[in-house]
């Protein structure tokens, strides 16, 4: 199949990637397996000696399993709608983003509910989820709608893949037989004819549109399940767009980071320019502006209405000796923090930019932690004569190594699909764009 000059240079430039294994990637994909590895033993742990090896208890019966379950699938929906959307809209500019954010929502959605597993003291019972459903439960809806979006999200990147992987079949990259033959099968036969593009485009337009809305509910249905709750911090009609918003904040904040690691990994810098950094930041300055106004909206609503368990948990977060500097730190960091750097020009710089990300994908992750644990350790009835162990939550190793391993996971699944596809859709690139990249 034949591409656009700047495809073919796009593909030189990924192609070491692809035909070989340096000694650093070794050494970061061992690291990976490694960290895995321990978290295996953690699960070990935790499946023969029971959550007596996590810090969850009878009244903290959530913990940083569910917080790293609400952040994963948040960067899912979030990826799902920003490609959706660059998709449906044709922006060139991001053009070099719908990938990275269909992997980012791969491998999130993959990862994110191994974590609501973890919450499930008996695994050998998880059958009876879906032999003994109860229909009217949001949890129900919610493993379903997760279910259907891991398969929708697999097919929107594969539609995306299918012209590739006929470049890939009929190119010259050495490889080896097996990963030839597994491109040549998963092109499906595609040729690049033109009514083979319009089934292929109108494929993922129709994919982009599904997903959208599928990503806006099950976001929904998930505050769902803290609102039907009726807990103090939870039972809020703000929750549902509360959430989605985000969850696509935080996806901004991801994705900011895997273009600049893309950027720098590849020597795109002539391809990936600042402009593009221009365009995620004025998105991650609109997303922050909303985030803060639901941030803030709850809190003023909890202060006025004065009921005495909201009044008892905005204490807890903002009291200096319990969790008021995570506050401070979730709303500078993750509020104010990144407004300032994505309306100044001279700070809205690629490096800084990334840096400033990051803080705030720290704070959105400290932020869901805030929301779970807190209310849990806010009781309804007075809790009196118990170890404090019951009362408040303290994670432990196993819990942390758990978490690690997520994380690993997360990064080892982006790190195998780049030496298997280009991050870079190349099928697609025009064909008069002259792209010159640093390594040639």
């Amino acid at each position: 199949m034949k591409i656009s000059t700047s495809g073919s240079q796009m593909l030189r430039t990924f192609s070491p990637q692809i035909e070989h294994t340096s000694k650093g990637e070794t050494i970061w994909i061992t690291i990976l397996v490694a960290t895995i590895g321990l978290a295996l033993y953690g699960l070990y742990l935790q499946i023969f000696q029971g959550h007596g090896v996590t810090g969850m208890r009878d009244n903290v019966i959530w913990g940083i399993y569910i917080v790293n379950f609400m952040f994963l699938i948040g960067l899912s929906y979030a990826g799902a709608i920003i490609a959706g959307f660059l998709i449906l809209f044709r922006l060139e500019w991001g053009k070099p983003l719908i990938r990275l954010a269909q992997l980012m929502t791969l491998a999130s959605v993959i990862v994110g509910p191994i974590f609501i597993l973890l919450c499930v003291g008996r695994f050998d019972r998880l059958y009876h989820l879906f032999i003994y459903p109860r229909l009217q439960s949001p949890l129900i809806w919610d493993v379903l709608a997760v279910i259907t979006f891991l398969v929708g999200s697999f097919l929107f990147l594969y539609l995306s893949l299918i012209p590739d992987f006929a470049v890939y079949r009929d190119s010259n990259l050495k490889v080896s037989k097996w990963k030839q033959n597994l491109w040549g099968w998963l092109g499906l036969g595609y040729s690049g004819t033109e009514g083979q593009k319009r089934l292929i485009n109108s494929s993922r337009n129709l994919m982009a549109i599904l997903l959208i809305p599928v990503s806006i509910m099950v976001a929904s249905i998930l505050s769902w399940i803290f609102g039907m709750t009726l807990r103090p911090g939870w039972h809020s009609t703000i929750f549902g767009p509360y959430f989605v918003v985000g969850a696509i904040y935080s996806g901004i904040g991801v994705l900011i980071i895997i273009t600049w690691y893309t950027r720098k990994m590849y020597h795109l810098e002539s391809y990936i320019t600042p402009k593009h950094f221009d365009y995620l930041a004025y998105m991650m300055l609109v997303m922050a502006a909303g985030y803060g106004y639901f941030t803030f909206s709850e809190y003023f609503t909890s202060w006025y209405g004065s009921e005495k368990w909201d009044a008892q948990l905005i204490a807890k977060l903002f009291s200096a000796k319990e969790y008021g500097w995570f506050t401070f730190f979730t709303n500078v960091a993750g509020v104010v923090l990144p407004v300032v750097f994505a309306a100044v020009p001279k700070l809205r710089k690629p490096n800084s930019l990334a840096f400033v990300a990051a803080i705030m994908v720290l704070a959105m992750w400290v932020k869901r932690y805030l929301i779970v644990v807190p209310t849990l350790e806010t009781p309804l009835l007075p809790i009196e004569d118990v170890r404090p162990e019951y009362v408040h939550y303290t994670i432990t190793w196993v819990e942390w190594i758990l978490t690690f391993g997520g994380v690993a996971s997360f990064f080892l699944i982006f790190t195998l699909a780049g030496k298997f596809v280009t991050l870079i859709d190349i099928s697609d690139l025009p064909k008069d764009e002259n792209v010159k990249t640093q390594n040639q």
